[in-house]
């Protein structure tokens, strides 16, 4: 069993890639070359704007995702949260993969105000279209590690929210609860090693049973 991962570098990615115990090799998709960090990792440099055929694989795993503040406008996180993330689906499924998960967010729907999570909304629909056996689309809530070794800009608000809701942590529902990027990972790798056909929603509380 081989697999693809698009988003390796950022929080669940990384997690899911240090999870990832094969049989097969996980074939990292990077913008930038990185070392390999197990044996079974492959790294390949892409243009997720001009994607080449990529390898064999029967999972398929994206972890792509930016802010609008990171990205710099909404068109740049259309971009990547939107555009990228269909570009990575076609071609994984070109390559082979019956089985994909995709990270989301939590309150992803295409009739949102907000314009970010009606873009995930509007990009998971379209990843239903796409023909996998099974597709499994996560709802994290605020997500919690560590950004510092990511080389990527603080999150003020995600800090705050962390900080406040420390204390009330056991009163706050575990919908709503700040979730480990480490556990979201788990429940993506658990949810694709017994698939189930269709498509399958996992909400934040679901994410966290999956991958306790």
């Amino acid at each position: 069993m081989s697999a693809l991962l698009a988003g390796a570098t950022g929080l669940i990615g990384r997690e899911l890639a240090a999870h990832w115990t094969g049989p097969g090799p996980l074939h990292l998709l990077v913008r930038r070359a990185m070392p390999a960090a197990h044996p079974l990792h492959r790294v390949h440099v892409v243009d997720f704007a001009a994607l080449p055929p990529l390898p064999s694989a029967q999972l398929g795993f994206c972890c792509l995702g930016t802010t609008i503040k990171a990205a710099g406008s909404q068109a740049a996180f259309r971009a990547v949260d939107h555009t990228a993330v269909l570009a990575f689906a076609r071609a994984a499924r070109r390559a082979g993969v019956r089985h994909f998960a995709v990270v989301s967010s939590l309150g992803a729907s295409v009739g949102a105000r907000s314009f970010y999570s009606r873009v995930k909304g509007e990009m998971e629909d379209e990843l239903k279209t796409l023909g996998f056996a099974s597709l499994v689309i996560a709802r994290p809530s605020l997500l919690i590690g560590d950004r510092s070794t990511l080389a990527q800009p603080p999150r003020r608000g995600e800090r705050l929210a962390q900080t406040l809701s420390a204390p009330f942590l056991p009163l706050i529902p575990v919908a709503w609860r700040p979730i480990a990027a480490a556990t979201v990972a788990r429940a993506l790798l658990r949810a694709l090693s017994r698939p189930e056909p269709g498509v399958r929603v996992l909400l934040s509380a679901q994410l966290q049973e999956l991958g306790a």
